[in-house]
């Protein structure tokens, strides 16, 4: 993802490159970014840029917000697998800087979660059954996918639940019927699979699916750079691709 996005920066004429980090000690710090290099002082990143996107690991995330907040700066969040502590943290960041926090940066998953959400409202849940399938390639780390757990969400506030409630993430064994109302999420691990999402509504005779596949890792590097865009300079609080996109 750091390769797309120094990509995507590159050919976007409204946007310029401040410079880029990663972990301390890695191989990549020294490596050219343009007339750039890798380092590993986040620090100064942050002093040096109007808006810092955010594609590593959940355990580099809290770091990345108390920057954004000493420095004022906008902070947007593609890092996926975050727990219920740094979901907290990121509201509270929110009160004192502009984010955009998003599982999914393309612009066709995010319309896929507004039909998603629709579509579960229209159909209900004594009638079709709700599975999200996702899959993705074999040296993900996170399981279920943030993508598949958002699309998930969104059929839940269709439906008007609380995705805890009625999310099932695993089955296997003895299971008995599935329960009315359950909203299931299947896992796929295997080859170079950049990201396979289908979300199902199964009824008795009939079935919907509707899909995003991602050929390109790509398609985030440019939503997370139009992100960028839009949230630099705005006022603090905690914005979605669906802010961005207008919708």
């Amino acid at each position: 993802m750091g390769r797309m996005l120094v990509q995507e920066i590159a050919q976007h004429p409204g946007a310029s490159l401040s410079g880029g980090t990663a972990r301390p000690g890695s191989a990549l710090i020294g490596q050219a970014l343009g007339d750039l290099t890798v380092t590993d002082d986040a620090d100064a990143l942050f002093a040096a840029s109007d808006a810092v996107i955010d594609f590593t690991r959940p355990e580099l995330l809290q770091s990345h917000l108390d920057l954004a907040i000493r420095h004022k700066k906008t902070l947007v969040i593609g890092t996926t697998g975050l727990d219920a502590d740094l979901r907290a943290a990121i509201k509270e960041a929110a009160k004192s800087v502009p984010l955009v926090q998003a599982a999914n940066m393309s612009v066709g998953v995010t319309l896929l979660g507004q039909l998603v959400k629709q579509l579960a409202a229209k159909l209900d849940d004594r009638t079709f059954d709700i599975e999200v399938v996702e899959m993705h390639h074999r040296h993900k780390i996170d399981a279920p996918s943030g993508t598949a757990l958002s699309l998930a969400e969104a059929a839940a506030e269709g439906r008007g639940v609380q995705l805890a409630d009625v999310v099932r993430n695993s089955r296997d064994g003895q299971i008995g019927a599935r329960p009315v109302g359950e909203i299931g999420i299947s896992t796929v691990r295997g080859g170079d699979v950049v990201g396979d999402h289908t979300v199902i509504f199964a009824a008795d005779g009939e079935r919907i699916e509707v899909t995003h596949k991602a050929s390109s890792r790509q398609i985030f590097a440019r939503g997370a750079v139009r992100a960028a865009l839009w949230a630099a300079g705005r006022q603090p609080g905690l914005y979605s691709m669906l802010d961005v996109l207008g919708l």
